[in-house]
């Protein structure tokens, strides 16, 4: 891409992720934007997978890449985030910065994606825009007329406000960056999403960027290998070629790729070791975890499913597509229960099953597949503790809710989850962690060593010297 940006002998359009926390408006821009309605249809209105969408503004294109804002999905985030040229930091206007937003904000400094700020919901009541920009100043984020060069945009996806604007900005960003390709260079890109089809077999979505994809090249990942049989463009059209930041759909891998990979057309260039996919890892028993085969729609989902089941289950096998009865098959011969995410269980697999007496979770929301397996462990071996806090203060207390503060002697802490209140090593009650923070900011995990405040719900009153058990 250097090379290619270097020459800049064609301009290419900006590949664009949107990032932010979880329901602070992602895909409702991107659906104001495309004119769909992908919102509705995603399961529990969370988007669950890492989609590229193509639009036209001022007869120019733009690529989005829509990406889940989920806590689950912080990899295909960050993935996300390395494939683009330029971030959309959503904030909401009446929430402001939240655990994702400064999870996103670090992965954007990280991966140095340059970015403009979008702050969402402006039409709302509760909208605060000031507050917003003070925060983000705040969080090391400085705006345009705030003493920094992060420019930003208020809108509504309700009215569309805003969005025109946003839109320029982009593209002006774009122009900034002279962003180019040679269309003589050897086709390279990277894996979006992948997925087997049960009637037209290994699917690839890609983001090319740089050089032309032909129907008929062969093309190459570090894991995978084939000839294109099939193109497509975003909207399922059948293509002959894709030009750079066009994203689309490949038929032809033998085998899966795997998500976040690049894929070249010809030899594969030298690697670098940290340059090198990491296979999934299968592993060893474990105690206090329940055994299990994981299958999910597509490979990203796959990756994500193993990791946000990490702490409950010891994978004793993974693979893309529906349950099958070979599936079973593998999870009788090692104790397992299996695990599937956005899948069919084909009446083969569902009989077997029956017939076993094997447990199947299946779902479309991935956090119901994890309060599932976790009711579950918890029947067959009882909880496992994940992090531990010792109380160092107790601050105060409106009904049910308590503020204290503590240090994490062990693991982690994170918001949502539930713990057990030990007092003079004697289990008292049970509660819930609402909210993390480190000096006086959310966060997502409060880690070992830390000391940080938390907002509780427990019917017993905490005092210093208790333990918060985590599980």
């Amino acid at each position: 891409m250097s090379d290619s940006n270097k020459k800049n002998t064609l301009p290419r359009p900006p590949i664009v992720v949107v990032v932010g926390h979880v329901d602070h408006g992602k895909t409702s821009l991107l659906d104001y934007i495309r004119k769909t309605n992908i919102v509705s249809r995603e399961a529990g209105g969370i988007t669950q997978s890492t989609g590229a969408y193509e639009i036209t503004h001022d007869g120019k294109r733009i690529t989005f890449i829509d990406t889940p804002g989920h806590e689950a999905f912080s990899k295909m985030r960050e993935r996300g985030a390395k494939v683009a040229d330029i971030a959309i930091l959503v904030v909401a206007a009446e929430e402001s910065i939240k655990p994702q937003t400064t999870e996103a904000i670090k992965i954007l400094r990280d991966s140095q994606t340059p970015f403009i700020v979008a702050i969402t919901k402006i039409d709302k009541p509760g909208a605060n825009v000031e507050k917003v920009k003070n925060d983000l100043m705040t969080a090391g984020v400085y705006l345009e007329g705030m003493g920094g060069d992060v420019s930003f945009q208020g809108i509504s996806s309700k009215t569309g406000e805003g969005v025109s604007e946003l839109l320029n900005l982009i593209l002006l960003m774009g122009e900034v960056l002279e962003l180019g390709f040679d269309p003589k260079a050897q086709a390279t890109g990277f894996v979006i999403e992948s997925l087997k089809d049960m009637r037209s077999g290994v699917l690839a979505h890609l983001v090319l960027l740089d050089g032309t994809l032909n129907q008929g090249d062969a093309i190459k990942t570090a894991s995978a290998t084939g000839k294109i049989r099939g193109l497509e463009n975003f909207l399922g059209e059948k293509v002959k070629e894709l030009t750079p930041s066009s994203p689309g759909t490949v038929l032809g891998f033998e085998s899966i790729p795997l998500a976040g990979e690049q894929f070249y057309v010809g030899d594969l260039p030298e690697t670098k070791p940290e340059e090198k996919v990491e296979q999934p890892v299968v592993e060893e028993n474990k105690e206090n975890k329940v055994n299990a085969v994981l299958k999910a729609d597509t490979s990203g989902s796959l990756e994500v499913l193993s990791q946000v089941l990490g702490h409950l289950v010891v994978v004793k096998d993974m693979s893309v597509g529906d349950v099958t009865d070979g599936d079973v098959k593998r999870a009788v011969s090692s104790s397992s229960v299996i695990v599937g995410f956005g899948v069919k269980v084909n009446k083969a697999a569902e009989g077997l099953a029956k017939a076993q007496n094997l447990k199947l979770f299946t779902s479309d929301i991935i956090y119901k597949l994890v309060e599932s397996i976790d009711e579950y462990r918890k029947v067959l071996v009882g909880p496992v503790f994940l992090g531990e806090l010792e109380v160092l203060r107790f601050f105060s207390q409106d009904g049910k809710e308590q503020v204290v503060g503590g240090k994490v002697v062990m693991g982690g802490i994170k918001p949502g989850s539930d713990f057990r209140l030990v007092r003079n090593e004697e289990f008292l009650s049970q509660g819930k962690i609402i909210n993390v923070q480190e000096k006086r900011k959310d966060v997502i995990e409060a880690k070992e060593g830390v000391e940080c405040g938390l907002l509780i719900e427990l019917d017993t009153k905490v005092r210093a010297g208790d333990k918060i058990k985590v599980f």
